[in-house]
């Protein structure tokens, strides 16, 4: 099908479409409307009993989706997934192919602009059309203090990547089925004899998931120490929120980078942030401004995150947080 088209692949797994693509898909749309001439939105789509999620990807906006259907496809293996993706990009040449940040995304989505010989920009924060219909990505660097425009002026497709959190999901008005395009997967399936996926453990998150938390506790430095912080986590299970960290934190020992918000941790959309003893730097805040009702608790009255704050406090944060659970309790 001629005309220009936007890509999403739609990862999996276990069966089940993971967040960040449906976020994906409305970014899609924008990107589509944006390019004009009736540029689609179109998703490629690889595992095992896939009938039902090419489905939702049509409710969710996908127009066209292209299936790869095997029980040997199963688990994610760049062996597989590299060679089907990569034989579909260059049969139907999409413009732009968006990837998840996810672990999974972060491996898959640079080996196939490898083999595809184009560039692919990382862990995006936007994607804008510029005026000569080109998509312009732009990426944090030099620890958040500057954003990039990545171009990729020649070479097609233009790929880029973009972690959880970062685009709103947007339901589509009229939801349609999608054309679903199957294809024979078995030419990509012999990985000779490289490395052949066994099984795939998953460690449960401890306490609430960031991504699903309606109140983010986050602590930073200012939080003082090990103990202070075992406080920070009480706290946020007695608001039923999950608990967030800064760099500083995952540093001192406090917590882990699984916790971390910002450009090389996670992003959030949460009603509520409540951060505790966080300076505001750029990459932190690129990960939670869009919070519905931001609160930070800084004793330094010039501290950055009060700039995107809807509540300042000017305090200790562990008097704060030690005040909040007397009063919980």
């Amino acid at each position: 099908m001629s005309g220009r088209k936007v890509w999403v692949h739609a990862e999996v797994e276990e069966g089940r479409i993971v967040e960040v693509v449906f976020e994906l898909l409305a970014k899609a749309r924008e990107l589509a409307d944006s390019l004009g001439d009736g540029a689609r939105v179109e998703c490629t789509l690889v595992g095992n009993n896939l009938a039902a999620a090419a489905d939702l990807l049509g409710e969710w906006g996908a127009e066209t989706v292209y299936v790869a259907d095997d029980p040997a496809l199963a688990m994610y293996s760049p062996l597989t997934h590299v060679p089907i993706l990569t034989k579909l990009a260059a049969e139907h040449q999409p413009d732009i192919y968006l990837f998840g940040a996810t672990s999974v995304g972060a491996s898959l989505g640079p080996a196939v602009a490898a083999r595809l010989k184009t560039g692919m920009a990382a862990h995006c924060v936007d994607l804008l059309i510029d005026d000569e219909k080109k998509l312009k990505a732009l990426v944090p660097s030099f620890g958040g203090k500057v954003v990039g425009e990545i171009f990729c002026p020649e070479r097609r497709p233009q790929m880029a990547s973009v972690k959880p959190g970062i685009f709103e999901r947007k339901p589509v008005s009229a939801k349609t089925a999608p054309r679903v395009e199957r294809i024979d997967p078995s030419g990509c399936l012999d990985g000779g004899d490289g490395l052949k996926p066994v099984k795939t453990v998953r460690q449960p998150p401890h306490g609430m998931p960031l991504n699903e938390a309606e109140v983010v506790v986050c602590g930073g430095l200012g939080i003082g120490d090990a103990e202070k912080w075992r406080l920070l986590e009480k706290l946020a299970g007695r608001l039923g929120g999950a608990v967030a960290c800064t760099r500083p934190a995952v540093d001192e020992g406090w917590s882990d980078e699984s916790a971390m918000i910002g450009t090389s941790g996670r992003s959030v959309r949460p009603k509520v942030y409540l951060g505790f003893g966080v300076s505001g730097a750029t990459h932190h805040i690129c990960g939670m401004h869009e919070a519905g009702f931001i609160v930070n608790v800084n004793r330094d009255a010039g501290a950055s995150i009060f700039n995107v704050s809807d509540l300042c406090v000017e305090a200790d944060a562990g008097t704060i947080v030690q005040a909040m659970l007397e009063a919980l309790e």
